[in-house]
């Protein structure tokens, strides 16, 4: 049978588009539906605009610290319109980045919603129109979660992390509600740029699943922005009333104030309404697309990649999955992701890089283990009088000293993580960072001249 496609691309985000323009690129007739704006979540409402408001939120700070340094400016304020204004023009200008990219490549885009009717056929919405591919790539990414309102009653009077960046006005007293990277980046992003900010999380210590130092770092990280933690306690209800625009109770009978309620409560996989039950998709008790380690779903013809499959929720995880596809598929060069010892950071402030594995994680898996901390103010604290605290925490295999982790929690942590993943990755050992010479002075020296073992 002769299709339309070779191969149509459900998602504009960051793992549909370069799946489309890599597979265009073998000659392939590739199509691509897109229901919101080119770039996906990354791009549009995720890690770029979220960035730049951390960048923002950091001036407080960076003021404060320069007057140590000598320097001095009278009548400073933040403007949180023009701000926000600036970073949704980049957004923009991205997204056609994104577009153009995709129709230089050859790739014909569709700006509309797509859902299946078979295993080879997909109607596109609002127009009706019905199209045919041999290959199918799912590639939707997900979506903020948040209890129904049986569960929290006024919950619709709440904004989630899509949301968040539509607000022109800074919030008199925000609330964020969980305890996940989007919580912990958001609450110090209002506290930095002069919110009231409270976080509320059902358990005592944020970022589930991260190394407990560094969620012990984090915390405290908080506490000193300024940030009011409630711990081990969950909403309600949500109404109007009190002194601002709403009213929020606990289960703790305490009740907040609140000008903006953001749920930071999780990401789901956005196959709702998608019609994989018509293509015979399985999917998980999540929602998630279930694959194999190619991508490939139980459908012959279909491969999901990135957050929707819910595997590794990371952006430059779903390029590399989408990649992978496309040589495997359309140019012969068969290969697929390696899911294992992937550099991640959660851009609190200040940053959190981590690589492999967490000291629980390695405990479990590998047994014996050598473990190195470090914790020191930064130079810069000398004479500008700030409070925060570097951490640097190493995990180390005892039987062949094959370092298993590493994690930082430090300005700049983002950036040293990228560098240290290269030695994980690569199997370097406790060994090999000793023999590395230091760069003095720098926070990242402390990474190859931690000698003694703490456990």
């Amino acid at each position: 049978m002769a299709y339309d496609f070779d191969l149509f691309v459900i998602g504009g985000g960051s793992g549909g588009v370069r799946a489309a323009r890599i597979a265009a690129g073998s000659g392939a007739k590739v199509g691509l539906a897109e229901e919101y704006r080119m770039g996906g979540t990354c791009v549009i409402r995720g890690c770029v605009p979220k960035k730049l408001m951390v960048y923002a939120s950091g001036y407080a700070k960076d003021f404060k610290t320069a007057e140590g340094f000598g320097w001095s400016a009278d009548n400073i304020r933040y403007d949180h319109k023009k701000c926000m204004t600036a970073i949704a023009n980049e957004v923009t200008r991205l997204s056609g980045l994104y577009m153009r990219g995709q129709k230089g490549a050859g790739v014909e885009v569709y700006e509309q919603r797509a859902q299946f009717i078979d295993a080879h056929t997909l109607e596109l919405q609002p127009s009706g129109k019905q199209i045919t591919a041999e290959k199918i790539l799912i590639a939707v990414g997900g979506a903020p979660w948040a209890p129904a309102d049986a569960d929290l009653p006024g919950v619709e009077r709440t904004i989630t992390s899509n949301e968040i960046f539509d607000l022109r006005e800074l919030p008199e007293h925000i609330v964020l509600v969980g305890g996940g990277y989007i919580a912990v980046e958001f609450a110090h992003v209002f506290a930095g740029l002069g919110a009231k900010t409270t976080l509320i999380y059902r358990k005592d210590r944020v970022l589930r699943g991260f190394d407990e130092d560094v969620r012990d770092q984090v915390q405290q990280g908080l506490i000193d922005a300024g940030v009011n933690m409630l711990m081990n306690t969950t909403p309600v209800r949500i109404e109007a009333g009190g002194t601002l625009d709403h009213q929020l109770t606990l289960g703790t009978g305490e009740t907040l104030d609140a000008s903006v309620i953001m749920m930071a409560t999780g990401r789901t996989p956005y196959t709702k309404g998608l019609g994989c039950e018509k293509a015979g998709i399985a999917l998980d008790k999540n929602g998630a697309v279930v694959v194999d380690g190619f991508s490939k779903t139980n459908v012959e013809n279909i491969w999901a990649v990135g957050d929707v499959t819910d595997r590794v929720q990371l952006t430059p995880v779903a390029i590399r999955e989408g990649h992978a596809f496309a040589d495997t598929e359309f140019h012969g060069n068969s290969w697929k992701f390696d899911h294992t010892d992937i550099p991640t950071a959660v851009f609190t402030q200040p940053e959190v890089g981590t690589v492999g594995l967490s000291e629980a994680q390695a405990r479990a898996e590998h047994g014996e283990l050598d473990i190195y901390k470090t914790s020191f103010g930064p130079m810069k604290n000398a004479i500008s009088g700030g409070i925060s605290k570097v951490f640097m925490k190493l995990v180390v295999r005892q039987s062949d000293q094959r370092v298993l982790g590493v994690h930082v929690v430090s300005p700049d942590a983002a950036e040293m993580i990228q560098t240290a993943g290269i030695a994980v990755k690569m199997g370097a050992t406790k060994q090999d960072f000793d023999r590395t010479c230091a760069l003095h002075p720098s926070i990242a020296e402390e990474l190859v001249t931690m000698r003694q073992k703490v456990s």
